[in-house]
């Protein structure tokens, strides 16, 4: 299943600010943990996930600093901002809203299907 690029685009900031919330992150391993949270579902590219840690950072939502790791190169740990924990909280609320009125709509329906010969003939 590939989750439509609309879809991505929405949940990207509550999911990364969710992660921060965990605790500092660089950029690999939060698209790892993405991956991992989504059962393989949701593999995002670099060219996704920079591009918004550079606006959250902008928005004051998160804050980076360079750090070296013994043997390894430098990388630019991000932590989210008790301003992004405020934007986090909201985002949260409104996400729940959503979730919460999809739940509503799909209570107890039969899942829908689709038969592929079905107008042909």
């Amino acid at each position: 299943m590939k989750v439509a690029k609309d879809l991505v685009a929405a949940s990207a900031t509550p999911m990364v600010l969710g992660i921060l919330a965990e605790g500092e992150s660089y950029g690999y391993a939060i698209l790892r943990r993405i991956n991992e949270l989504s059962g393989g579902e949701l593999d995002w590219t670099e060219g996704l996930l920079y591009p918004l840690l550079h606006r959250l950072e902008r928005l004051g939502y998160v804050e980076a600093t360079w750090q070296s790791v013994t043997g390894e190169r430098k990388r630019k740990y991000y932590r989210v901002t008790d301003r992004g924990l405020a934007e986090l909280a909201e985002q949260r609320r409104q996400w729940d809203t959503v979730v919460d009125a999809l739940k509503e709509i799909w209570h107890d329906r039969a899942p829908l299907t689709v038969n592929p010969l079905e107008g042909l003939a």
